[in-house]
């Protein structure tokens, strides 16, 4: 069950500014490890529920990502325990996968890079376990009939990846100069746990991480128990509402933790960094600030905890979203704080349903930027659009490469068009609609599609739905449209 080595794609991104980026790191594209012929064994072929039972499909046809992802079923929740010590920089996990088979499975596929599959069962019985790049297929013993529950466990270990693309990107598990990050967008997530790593398919999960004594470890959602036992402290996390795998998270190292409520009562967790204390010592009052005003005008906070975790990884270059915590690599700028909290709205509440919809995340967390500095005595979110059209604003450069909505390849989902248009997409749209309608659009999109996926397609409906107007012209333009338009 040896895994096979991992191949990288180059990527060329032309440098931009570190304040505003959640960003995707597109370092690998996994896909071309994936044999086409793998189809998950020929056991377990016979009748079930009904139905000829056939194998799970690897990936889920997203365009961008052909091969991320699995068909066949649908995970309800993972339960992760995880071992890790820095020193050796080995993990050693084991995955119990609570899924729904959507049709009668022979076998099935899971995501995983890299690490040693040392044990697999499917209902408590051995499967076989086969391996070809990036996918792990598991045959159980006997097939899956549609419509039922499943658990899949598969114990594994090995020194988790780090996947780096030409631009020095990168993401999956990262040392840091304590201990390690495991950071997800796109495809990181695979490098620490085997699952289904398309943002389609969203889950509860229950992270335990056990490490040597005097480091913490912090993971999504709240923490549930901490506990000691010989030399080695286990942090146990619950991650209620659904998530999305590429948020997961891990950080492990020597953190000042502070805990406190915001001013409406909800818990906030903030680990920080030693080395970065001092640069941010307000970054819990930040966090309640940020949450304040962004439940004030997008509605009320998707999730039950909230956070932040600040560690110091020099050369990282990048901040993320990862849900209810987002990390950053040193102490951020506010407007920093406001990009990634937004995006627990954006992103992690309503999630995209296929990665060429990404302009949905980051298009909004830059609004965002903009409607909080319009709020702060800043510049106007009208002279902040007139600064990037006119390509005076220090973010504008590459705003024009091509659609927002349509980003031409895996290496282009995280380039400027998609944060800087995106937001001037909505801009637009903010002008056509007046604010009255076009805040209860934003709160509208956000109930509709709570803790679920949405696409493009379905914000502009509603989007026409609740203006009554014909708004083809202005999205054709602004997030279909190629170049620069002439007129504004």
């Amino acid at each position: 069950m040896d895994d096979e080595p991992l191949a990288w794609e180059p990527r060329r991104v032309a440098p931009r500014p570190v304040r505003r980026i959640s960003r995707v790191l597109t370092s690998v594209v996994f896909m071309a490890l994936c044999v086409a012929g793998c189809t998950g064994g020929a056991g377990a072929q016979g009748s079930a529920g009904g139905s000829r039972a056939r194998a799970g499909t690897a990936g889920v046809g997203d365009a961008l990502f052909p091969r991320l992802g699995n068909g066949g079923y649908d995970v309800r929740s993972y339960r992760l325990a995880l071992d890790y010590t820095p020193g050796s920089r080995r993990l050693k996990g084991t995955a119990r996968i609570t899924a729904r088979a959507d049709r009668a499975l022979s076998s099935f596929h899971l995501d995983l890079a890299g690490l040693r599959v040392r044990k697999a069962t499917v209902n408590g019985r051995p499967a076989k376990a086969a391996r070809s790049g990036t996918e792990l297929v598991l045959t159980p013993a006997s097939a899956l009939p549609k419509g039922r529950a499943f658990t899949a466990t598969v114990v594994y270990d090995g020194e988790p990846k780090t996947l780096t693309g030409e631009d020095s990107g990168k993401e999956g598990w990262i040392r840091t100069d304590d201990g390690a990050v495991a950071l997800g967008e796109p495809t990181g997530s695979m490098t620490w746990f085997p699952g289904n790593h398309h943002p389609s398919d969203k889950a509860a999960y229950d992270i335990a991480v056990t490490v040597p004594e005097g480091y913490t470890a912090v993971s999504n959602g709240e923490l549930t128990a901490q506990q000691t036992r010989d030399r080695r402290t286990t942090f146990r996390w619950h991650m209620g509402e659904p998530m999305a795998s590429y948020l997961a998270t891990v950080t492990i190292g020597r953190f000042d933790v502070r805990t406190t409520t915001t001013g409406t009562g909800l818990p906030v967790y903030v680990a920080v960094d030693p080395t970065e204390a001092n640069r941010a010592k307000h970054i819990a009052d930040q966090v309640d600030d940020v949450i304040t005003w962004e439940s004030r005008t997008f509605g009320p906070y998707p999730f039950s905890s909230t956070g932040a975790v600040v560690d110091h990884l020099p050369g990282l270059g990048y901040a993320l979203e990862t849900q209810t915590k987002p990390f950053f690599d040193a102490a951020p700028d506010k407007t920093l704080v406001v990009h990634e909290l937004a995006h627990q709205w954006f992103g992690d509440s309503v999630t995209p349903r296929v990665w060429k919809d990404m302009w949905l995340n980051e298009g909004f967390a830059t609004y965002a930027e903009w409607l909080w500095e319009e709020d702060h005595d800043g510049r106007t979110a009208q002279q902040i659009f007139d600064d990037f059209y006119d390509g005076t604003d220090n973010e504008s450069e590459g705003i024009w490469d091509f659609p927002p909505a349509d980003p031409p390849s895996v290496a282009s989902v995280s380039d400027p068009p998609v944060y800087g248009r995106g937001a001037m997409v909505l801009h637009q749209l903010r002008r056509a609609v007046g604010d009255k309608t076009f805040f209860s659009i934003l709160r509208t999109w956000l109930g509709d599609h709570r803790h679920g996926n949405a696409d493009t397609k379905q914000f502009i409906e509603l989007c026409e739905r609740k203006s009554g107007k014909d708004l083809t012209r202005l999205f054709d333009v602004w997030l279909y449209g190629k170049g620069k338009p002439k007129n504004l």
